[in-house]
């Protein structure tokens, strides 16, 4: 399956970037921390949930429009940050950011991309959000919010679960540097894709042109540099003082716990993303969908909570939706794409991810957003009612003894 029109899911456009990228860039996208049970426990968890379908409503349109931190939605989609996105596809950010835009979501561009604050602001015309590393030097993030001011971002989005960098074994395993080089491990692997090759030759090589460093974000000093200026003392002091500084909404992303969602909700933030960093940092942590309905009970009077994990389906929007989510993060699907295609690789996930989306809305019953709750969701397998507190057997118990 190599054409675009033979892709109809993330895992179609997951297999077609994975045959176009060399091995150790493609595991860098799909991997996630030690033994990646956090990864697979994001998608997997949806399946825990049924949803719950109440025909006989007029459908006729569907009307999927939301504001999520203060940005005027088309349907309730926002493009995670990835870092290095030039290095999977010359057209990079700037493609991404276009069709986020086309597609009526919002874009979140990383402290780690590889196309500039500027670039990106001129380029989408659509709702952006800046991802920001907090460095141990104030003055830095400072420059990097003005930045942010000037370009006209909607909203500044600080992501506190990256302290300390997880451990990616993956990355260890294929050889993978940053930025790419030939060694003993990856030379196959690269040989074997000439057609990125070319790509990353012609494109004049990379660089973090967000990073404020006197060399301008050259990645051959990116580990030394972040190794000394991440910071790992992030309080709530440090946000309420950025906060005041940025003047529009301000949103945390990474938080998993109730009670980081009150801290999140005293100090004032416009929203949180639920969100273990797709499974690559902490792994053994709680897929992000079993946390959102009880993050919302807690907070969700109180600020906007999203969720960020697992979503590759439109059907899982739905679900976070019934479960009080605002609205949902991802980040690899588009990835995929572009790394396949290029910027029509992400104009057809987005797509059909948006189809997806309008067709559960739709056969749930639910003409507008407002309309789907947790009515429309229930535990996959549960019991009826006619066994439930009873002694009978697991229903699935008693057909499968009725087969034997």
């Amino acid at each position: 399956m190599s054409r675009l029109e033979d892709c109809f899911n993330v895992g179609d456009f997951a297999a077609a970037a994975r045959r176009r990228l060399p091995a150790p860039l493609f595991h860098y996208i799909a991997g996630g921390a030690d033994d990646e049970l956090t990864l697979r426990a994001n998608t997997e968890a949806f399946a825990r949930y049924d949803l719950v379908p109440q025909y006989l409503h007029d459908i006729r349109k569907v009307d999927m429009r939301r504001s999520v931190f203060g940005c005027p939605l088309e349907w309730p989609l926002l493009l995670s940050p990835t870092g290095m996105t030039r290095v999977f596809h010359p057209a990079g950010e700037l493609a991404v950011a276009r069709e986020a835009a086309r597609a009526g979501v919002a874009y979140s561009l990383s402290t780690m991309g590889t196309t500039s604050i500027e670039a990106v602001a001129q380029a989408c015309s659509g709702p952006k959000i800046y991802q920001l590393y907090l460095l141990n030097d104030d003055g830095l993030n400072l420059h990097m919010i003005e930045r942010c001011k000037a370009a006209g971002f909607d909203a500044i989005c600080l992501t506190v679960d990256t302290i300390v960098a997880g451990n990616r074994e993956r990355d260890l395993r294929h050889g993978l540097t940053v930025p790419p080089r030939l060694n003993l491990k990856n030379l196959w692997s690269f040989a074997q894709r000439p057609h990125w090759c070319l790509d990353y030759l012609v494109g004049g090589g990379i660089s973090l042109p967000n990073v404020p460093t006197p060399d301008g974000g050259d990645l051959g000093t990116l580990a030394a540099f972040f190794a000394a200026k991440m910071e790992q003392n992030i309080t709530w002091a440090r946000v309420e003082r950025l906060m005041q500084h940025w003047g529009k909404p301000f949103v945390i992303k990474g938080l998993q716990s109730v009670s980081d969602a009150r801290n999140a909700a005293a100090a004032g933030v416009h929203g949180i993303i639920v969100s273990n960093h797709g499974g690559r940092q902490l792994d053994g942590t709680a897929a992000t969908v079993d946390l959102i309905a009880n993050i919302v009970d807690a907070v969700g009077d109180q600020l906007e909570v999203v969720l960020d994990g697992g979503v590759r389906r439109g059907s899982h929007i739905v679900k976070a939706l019934a479960m009080g989510a605002r609205a949902c993060m991802l980040g690899r699907p588009y990835l995929y794409g572009l790394a396949a295609f290029g910027q029509p690789g992400v104009q057809r996930v987005l797509s059909l991810l948006r189809q997806e989306t309008a067709r559960t809305l739709a056969l749930l019953g639910c003409a507008n957003l407002d309309e789907i709750n947790r009515q429309h969701i229930t535990v996959a397998g549960k019991l009826p009612h006619f066994l439930a507190g009873t002694d009978h057997p697991p229903l699935s118990t008693t057909l499968l003894r009725s087969v034997k």
